[in-house]
């Protein structure tokens, strides 16, 4: 929850100090960032909520009820692929506008995807990508190194991109 609200302040901050005009790829630029602070703020109030623990039962409660729950595993497969299509969707529709921005923005715009694609596919529960999410690397889990290492690169981003314009 510290490093999403950690995020969202950085990304603030630029915004808050921002003094470039307005116009072209820098209005779709600024428009970014505040896409990505109001996804921070929603993805940190996630966090501290953990509301994709919540519509995983929900699901599951509705899974057998309607008698689908033995079949759960193709609606599993389904929505992740629907997330991401959606994601790489969305994506292609901003990167090209994006492609002038500076670096520091174009890797937030796709961490920023991969971190919203993370969170969405782990809300799935689908134990085999739990299983590969709560394995470890040198003792640190998956889960927490993607979510973490997304949250500390955006970081990472917002300040380079205030400090250069």
């Amino acid at each position: 929850m510290l490093l999403y609200a950690a995020a969202a302040w950085f990304t603030w901050r630029l915004l808050s100090d921002w003094h470039e005009p307005r116009t072209g790829a820098v209005r779709c630029e600024h428009r970014f960032w505040k896409v990505l602070l109001i996804g921070l703020v929603l993805l940190g109030i996630n966090k501290q909520l953990d509301l994709q623990t919540a519509l995983s039962e929900i699901g599951r409660i509705m899974a057998h009820k309607q008698g689908w729950y033995p079949e759960r595993h193709k609606f599993q497969i389904a929505f992740i692929a629907g997330i991401v299509i959606v994601a790489m969707a969305l994506l292609s529709t901003v990167l090209p506008a994006m492609l002038c921005a500076p670096s520091a923005t174009l890797w937030a715009l796709l961490v920023g995807t991969g971190l919203v694609l993370f969170v969405s596919i782990r809300a799935t529960s689908f134990h085999s990508v739990d299983a590969v999410l709560g394995s470890t690397i040198s003792g640190l889990r998956i889960n927490w190194l993607l979510e973490t290492g997304g949250l500390m690169t955006i970081i990472g981003c917002a300040w380079r991109r205030r400090k250069h314009h």
